[in-house]
């Protein structure tokens, strides 16, 4: 694949957690702050303090939603069960401390999200598929702004697929009335972001793997894996995407400026109304009943 063929491609569809949030990381550092503040500001042991975020990480990675309770008493759950007995009381106000550092560090870069900017001023429509419990990944949504970057979220507890299954960008590309071969995705997971958007056919796949680590295995077994497993492009970051898709810079020379003052390339089609996994639910009917090999139609432009 070239730069050339991009110029078919009509949206973007991004992962979310590792791809533009920096989810592992964020809640690493998340959870080694509280532990500096568990010691200032709680009396804990540096061991204590260790020993209880660590354990809380690990069960907290295990399972971050469980849908038969609440969000928030899952989770004061899981900080009663890290802490030693005699600091259990302080649960909640621990929990709460968690979550302001969590959201702090998960924030969305502000280079992303000028890139974000960028290609939504050059035209582009933009879609945000993401695996994972439905309360814990709008929680996301919602306390980064997520919203306002995209045209279509689909979270996949909210419907009947989760990525790779071919069939949850299917449902994505018929409500934003593209055809696959005019999209792209880019994530940091080969089994679902890449393997999915391949056997979608979409029109390219981007990877980012999560350290060198991991690339260096892809590129040992690359030779024998799967070319549904096999990206169009390795990339570090998002950021590198202005070299597949010059026309999203923001030095063009036919900058203009959009409603929110940010200077564009070209205005972005406002005709598509933003379009949720929430909403899909208003018509499960239709979505789950959409042919995998017949994935867009004349109607396929239906706002909900």
């Amino acid at each position: 694949m070239n730069n050339k063929l991009f110029s078919n491609i009509r949206t973007i569809f991004f992962d979310l957690d590792n791809t533009l949030i920096p989810t592992r990381i964020g809640d690493t550092k998340a959870c080694k702050k509280l532990s500096e503040s568990l010691q200032l500001n709680y009396n804990f042991s540096e061991k204590e303090s260790e020993e209880s975020t660590n354990v809380f990480l690990k069960a907290f990675r295990n399972c971050p939603d469980n849908p038969k309770v609440p969000l928030d008493t899952w989770r004061n759950h899981l900080w009663e069960q890290a802490l030693p007995q005699h600091y259990k009381h302080l649960s909640q106000e621990i929990y709460r401390e968690w979550l302001q550092l969590r959201y702090f560090y998960l924030a969305i870069p502000s280079e992303f999200q000028d890139l974000l900017r960028n290609f939504r001023c050059a035209g582009y429509i933009l879609g945000l598929i993401t695996n994972g419990p439905t309360s814990s990944q709008w929680e996301k949504v919602q306390k980064l702004s997520v919203s306002q970057f995209f045209d279509c979220i689909l979270v996949s507890s909210d419907l009947p697929w989760e990525k790779p299954h071919p069939n949850i960008f299917y449902a994505a590309c018929n409500y934003l009335n593209v055809k696959p071969e005019e999209c792209v995705m880019i994530g940091d997971k080969i089994g679902t972001d890449i393997k999915g958007g391949n056997a979608a056919n979409l029109g390219g796949t981007f990877w980012i793997p999560l350290s060198p680590e991991k690339l260096q295995s892809y590129n040992a077994k690359s030779s024998t894996m799967a070319s549904e497993e096999q990206p169009d492009f390795i990339i570090e970051n998002v950021l590198e995407l202005y070299k597949y898709f010059p026309k999203c810079s923001s030095n063009s020379d036919e900058d203009i400026t959009d409603d929110n003052g940010s200077t564009c390339s070209h205005r972005r089609n406002s005709s598509h109304n933003l379009i949720t996994s929430k909403a899909f639910k208003i018509n499960r009917k239709r979505v789950s009943s959409l042919p995998e090999l017949e994935y867009y139609s004349e109607n396929s432009s239906d706002t909900l």
